[in-house]
């Protein structure tokens, strides 16, 4: 595995939300729901919502006697489709402005 990334890449600066962040989704079929985010993956523009988005992901039983089954993974969702959560019951729109 790789280390993990500590400086910020040129992908970072155009994220409009970050680990942590309460989020809507805007499209899908969790389309308006909320949820917090659990991961960002800059290599894919995209984030990971905690319980939501969710895949069902077959396994086989593993040779040392783990069992297999059906799990629920979650799956990205790219940054453009999630909007900040606000008190009111639509999303936010955020902007960047350069101040001088």
């Amino acid at each position: 595995k790789m280390a993990q990334q500590t400086t910020q890449t040129k992908y970072q600066a155009k994220f409009h939300v970050k680990k942590g962040d309460e989020v809507v989704i805007l499209t899908g079929a969790d389309k308006g729901k909320k949820g917090k985010i659990e991961r960002v993956d800059f290599k894919r523009n995209a984030v990971f919502v905690e319980n939501l988005n969710l895949q069902k992901k077959h396994t086989r039983p593993g040779p040392d006697g783990e069992a297999g089954g059906i799990l629920d993974k979650a799956a990205h969702i790219h940054v453009s489709n999630v909007a900040l959560a606000d008190k009111k019951p639509k999303a936010t729109k955020t902007a960047k402005k350069k101040t001088k």
